[in-house]
């Protein structure tokens, strides 16, 4: 027999990140847990992935699994820590293998195997698992970044609700860039008609969401929302104007303020890298700007020799 799935949802207004929390009464999964980072000290803030943990224990849950629906790159992962305290596994989509070799390099991150060995599960496209008696599916929907997958959650009465992840923002504000390593803005259309080609009142649950003109942030948008209302793929807007839209929109985006820490650390699922010799950890700022690096250098040199 289905059980309604029990959904609560957490947001975190430093990133603007909404965790979510689905259970069936015993069992549970947590959905991009949030861990806080503030850069410019390395301090590390449990904060929000203790909030759901406390709401985990105060209800007597098990946790079954973390679920990421990509590698973040605007906040770091808590899947580690929450596994470190509650148990569960982490799962995230098979392509997180694409990510981890590109970053690796950027990084020279020599630690990362970019074998997804990490995470204890790779989803498949309409890969199928259960949470307790909720039964989900794992669908791939590339183009923001190779790895981004949705989970859906089948209800008692048929329908469906949707964790898109960073595919679909609130109508209003649109649909995630596709100009990180790896994304791509016409795959990013057609992974998006997959998700608008459910029931109109499927219920769609966001990673975040930026809202404008004084509204609350809101993380539940329906598919006859997103197909009516969304300013980049409502309806009428064809694949390539959505693609001469979305790349005209990103080149105008900086990047995120913690895009560098958190593909670090996420790409080695929510783990930081190693200590080095001296017992601390490190996160690395990959520099930009050869001229100047090699001016640099130059002048090092000229140093030492005079």
């Amino acid at each position: 027999m289905k059980s309604k799935p029990n959904i609560q949802s957490f947001f975190d207004p430093s990133t603007s990140t909404f965790t979510h929390l689905v259970d069936d009464g015993v069992d549970c999964a947590v959905i991009d847990p949030v861990l806080g980072f503030d850069q410019a000290s390395g301090t590390i803030d449990t904060g929000p992935a203790d909030i759901v943990a406390q709401e985990i224990a105060r209800r007597g849950l098990r946790l079954q699994w973390l679920l990421e629906t990509h590698v973040h790159a605007d906040h770091l992962s808590a899947s580690a820590l929450l596994q470190r305290r509650l148990g569960g596994q982490m799962g995230i989509g098979r392509g997180v293998t694409e990510v981890q070799a590109i970053f690796r390099d950027v990084f020279n991150a020599c630690d990362v195997i970019a074998d997804g060995s990490a995470f204890d599960r790779l989803w498949e496209d309409r890969e199928k698992f259960h949470v307790g008696r909720l039964q989900f599916q794992a669908i791939h929907l590339p183009g923001h970044t190779p790895a981004d997958m949705a989970y859906v959650v089948a209800e008692q009465d048929g329908s469906s609700s949707v964790f898109v992840g960073d595919t679909l923002f609130m109508p209003d504000v649109g649909t995630a860039r596709c100009d990180f390593p790896g994304g791509d803005a016409g795959t990013l259309y057609r992974s998006i008609q997959r998700l608008l080609a459910f029931e109109p009142d499927t219920k769609l649950y966001l990673c975040h969401d930026y809202p404008a003109n004084g509204r609350e942030p809101c993380c539940i948008t329906t598919v006859g929302a997103q197909r009516t209302h969304n300013i980049h793929v409502g309806e009428g807007i064809s694949e390539a104007e959505f693609v001469a839209l979305r790349s005209t929109r990103d080149a105008q985006l900086g990047a995120p303020l913690l895009m560098q820490p958190s593909v670090q650390v996420n790409i080695r699922a929510g783990n930081f890298p190693p200590p080095e010799a001296n017992g601390k950890t490190y996160l690395k700022v990959a520099v930009r700007g050869d001229t100047l690096l090699k001016t640099s250098a130059c002048v090092q040199q000229d140093e030492a020799v005079h």
